[in-house]
């Protein structure tokens, strides 16, 4: 298990914007979904691009931005390099979000002013964290696997940006052609190796797991960067060959994580299946769902199964890790900045009392089962099974808020 220290830890106030945001995003995800219906299930439709950069910028790299804006300093035990940046982050990404959800929707012209202003606010991110990194003289496996994260998501948001461009007409590129580069380098080469490093840490912390090795997770880290790279040069050069190498590193590399992950949980001396475990052992199940659907795709060929491989991977993978971890994430942040100073002075909370039961459970259950019904809503083309998925997932966005601003004012 990484050493974590508070030493160097932020002000919540800095990072609670990114969790709140976050949490409005993911409402706002659950209730597009009722917008569509069986034949607008197919990738380059518009309202699907609009839909995965509403999840993925909104939620998903909002909450990522927020935990890393904690979790970096304190893993590295040296102060940020200009945390004060933080500030001015979300209100970009913020706007950014909404400039391409509308640009998708409505108006191409506003696609390239959403991209720029994403991409500055994920320029001063990148350059924020690289500043701090620089500030260490040795890398852990944790700090390395940020490095490799960011590097990916730089090249990651200039794909993008010329996308955008592209899409408004001010440059002239094949779209299809970027399409792949651009998705491969944010979703498998930030987002899936900053989970992989950041859960390496928060998961042994939160189940008070140790002496297990670190070795599958490396082999897993550096697997997932040959293949991202390997899918983004067959983009450049047109090899298609370096796609299918790619896809097959990816698979592997999350085979090894999946594996630590299981020593981990099987190591660990807390037993009791609270909502974080729980959120866990679905999130894990949904990646390897994700990944059989993956399979039969490239068996079947139905860019149905492609979809549904996309949607569990996006919202059961990644939606159950991030929710299941603001549950330990808010609660251990806001004790340490409101309640540790109390200790030996008065009776004080524990974490767990933080965390309000009810509404954790009914997300948990709510989104679960609506993840499930969308799931199978894609491969039927159910639209009935779409409006039932939307209406589980919806309640189960509006209890997840409710159990984060319960949690963030918790007294």
């Amino acid at each position: 298990m990484s050493s974590i220290s508070q030493d160097f830890a932020p002000p919540f106030k800095l990072i609670a914007p990114f969790f709140i945001l976050g949490g409005l995003f993911y409402i706002l995800s659950t209730f597009y979904i009722f917008s569509f219906t069986s034949s607008d299930l197919y990738f380059s439709n518009p309202s699907v691009i609009s839909f995965t950069h509403l999840f993925l910028l909104g939620f998903i790299m909002m909450t990522i931005f927020g935990a890393m804006a904690q979790l970096v300093p304190v893993v590295l035990e040296v102060g940020h390099f200009g945390v004060e940046l933080f500030y001015a982050i979300w209100p970009l990404l913020l706007i950014g979000t909404l400039l391409m959800v509308f640009g998708f929707l409505y108006s191409a012209a506003l696609l390239p002013y959403g991209g720029v202003v994403v991409l500055i606010a994920m320029m001063i991110f990148v350059m924020e964290i690289f500043m701090t990194i620089f500030k260490v003289k040795k890398l852990n496996l944790v700090m390395s696997s940020v490095l490799i994260s960011n590097t990916f998501l730089f090249f990651g948001i200039i794909f993008g940006l010329v996308m955008a461009l592209s899409y408004a007409g001010t440059l002239s590129f094949d779209i299809s052609a970027l399409l792949k580069a651009h998705v491969y380098l944010v979703i498998g080469g930030y987002i899936s190796i900053t989970i992989m490093g950041l859960s390496i840490v928060l998961v042994p912390m939160f189940t008070l797991a140790h002496d297990f090795s670190m070795r599958p997770l490396e082999i897993a880290i550096s697997l997932m960067t040959l293949g991202v790279v390997s899918v983004v040069a067959s983009t450049l050069i047109d090899i298609a060959a370096l796609s299918y190498l790619g896809y097959a590193l990816s698979f592997i590399s999350l085979l090894f994580y999946f594996y630590i992950i299981y020593v981990i949980y099987r190591s660990r001396p807390r037993k009791e299946n609270d909502v974080y475990a729980i959120s866990l052992m679905i999130s894990y199940s949904s990646l390897i769902g994700s990944l059989l659907l993956g399979i039969s795709y490239f068996i079947v060929g139905s860019e149905e199964l492609l979809l549904a491989t996309a949607w569990l991977l996006f919202f059961g993978f990644f939606g159950f890790l991030i929710t299941g971890h603001i549950y330990k994430i808010i609660p251990f942040l806001v004790w340490f900045e409101r309640f540790s100073p109390l200790v030996g002075k008065q009776k004080i909370p524990m974490l767990a009392d933080m965390v309000p039961y009810k509404s954790s459970q009914a997300q948990m259950i709510f989104c679960a089962v609506g993840v499930l019904l969308v799931t199978l809503a894609i491969v039927t083309k159910s639209d009935v099974l779409i409006n039932a998925g939307a209406s589980f997932l919806v309640v189960g966005a509006f209890a997840f808020f409710r159990s984060m601003l319960y949690m963030i004012n918790f007294k």
